[in-house]
């Protein structure tokens, strides 16, 4: 039986929106690097796509990059990539995280932009806005905003960005054709977006399709050439798909394989 696509993102919000609030509820142990949180807000035995405490966080980001960094950023993460490693973010540039959660992917793209550039972090979980907001406070940044919205129907002017970066983000939408034309929107002629996303190994995709695979990152994971082709009919060009040597399994019983992995997607909006 198909998924209503306001289900899938009901329970997506329902289920960031509690990962954030046990991450802000458990600040004092998240710092101390003891909180083993659930992976891409699903059940705690589940691998899913991201980062399930602070020492898987450091198989994707480097112990430079987190040094400083709120531990509540990192522990609320669920990413599968490190977008901003490879962006070649430049000072000035202006910044879109989509799907920024608790910022951690913001707090580096700043970094990198410097007071005379922006990022703009955009999430629908007013929960993870709220621990983005906390962190941001105590990085003391001015160069970062969060923004409530969807990335299918972005309340964010057009050709406003030089660069839109994603994690582990895309393949929760079940429009993700709107989250292209939207992101071609709002790029400014010649912008390029640096996407870390789960994307199926085969044609015949992960043998998944109930809401709860949809929340683990499984069931919205589509086979590269699907993928490509959404972008390029939203008007991208120069795309690539890379892999990024992260598998994925069920949260039923280990092992069970969903047919899926991390990849890194770049495309560009003609100059």
């Amino acid at each position: 039986m198909p998924v209503d696509n306001s289900e899938i993102k009901e329970l997506v919000r329902e289920r960031y929106g509690a990962r954030a609030q046990r991450v802000i509820e458990l600040a004092p142990v998240v710092a101390e690097g003891h909180e083993h949180g659930d992976g891409c807000g699903c059940s705690v035995d589940a691998a899913c796509c991201g980062p399930a405490d602070l020492e898987h966080a450091m198989r994707l980001y480097s112990e430079g990059q987190l040094a400083g960094l709120p531990a509540e950023s990192v522990a609320a993460s669920a990413g599968c990539g490190n977008p901003t490693a490879l962006a070649g973010l430049r000072p000035g540039e202006r910044v879109l995280d989509l799907g920024s959660g608790g910022g951690i992917d913001c707090f580096l793209a700043a970094q990198q932009v410097g007071d005379s550039g922006r990022v703009t972090g955009l999430d629908m979980t007013p929960a993870m806005l709220e621990l983005a907001r906390k962190n941001q406070a105590n990085l003391g940044l001015t160069n970062v905003e969060f923004v409530q919205g969807e990335l299918e129907a972005m309340p964010l002017p057009g050709d406003s960005f030089d660069v839109i970066i994603s994690n582990c983000v895309v393949c929760l939408s079940p429009d993700k054709d709107a989250v292209f034309s939207e992101s071609f929107r709002v790029l400014a002629p010649g912008g390029r977006i640096h996407l870390s996303d789960v994307l199926a190994l085969t044609r015949e995709g992960p043998a998944v399709a109930d809401a709860e695979s949809w929340v683990a990152c499984a069931a919205g994971a589509e086979y590269h050439e699907v993928y490509v082709g959404r972008l390029r009919r939203a008007g991208f060009e120069d795309i690539e798909v890379k892999g990024e040597g992260v598998e994925f399994w069920d949260d039923g019983e280990k092992g069970t394989y969903t047919n899926t992995a991390g990849f890194k997607v770049t495309a560009r909006k003609p100059g």
